[in-house]
């Protein structure tokens, strides 16, 4: 079995690391996304619902 240098570790645990944040940092991304995309949706919504209750007046 092949040893590994301390060098070599140290760089593939900082790859790994390095990995596994962005892939973190990529999920915050597209759970903010979802969430501003529902307050538009909502927003859009209430926005038709005065505009026809506001007609009907």
């Amino acid at each position: 079995m092949k040893q590994y240098s301390l060098i070599q570790l140290c760089l593939a645990s900082v790859f790994l690391a390095a990995s596994l944040s962005s892939c973190e940092v990529v999920g915050g991304i597209f759970k903010a996304g979802v969430w501003v995309g529902v307050l538009i949706v909502v927003g859009i919504i209430a926005l038709i619902l005065y505009l026809i209750g506001k007609g009907r007046k």
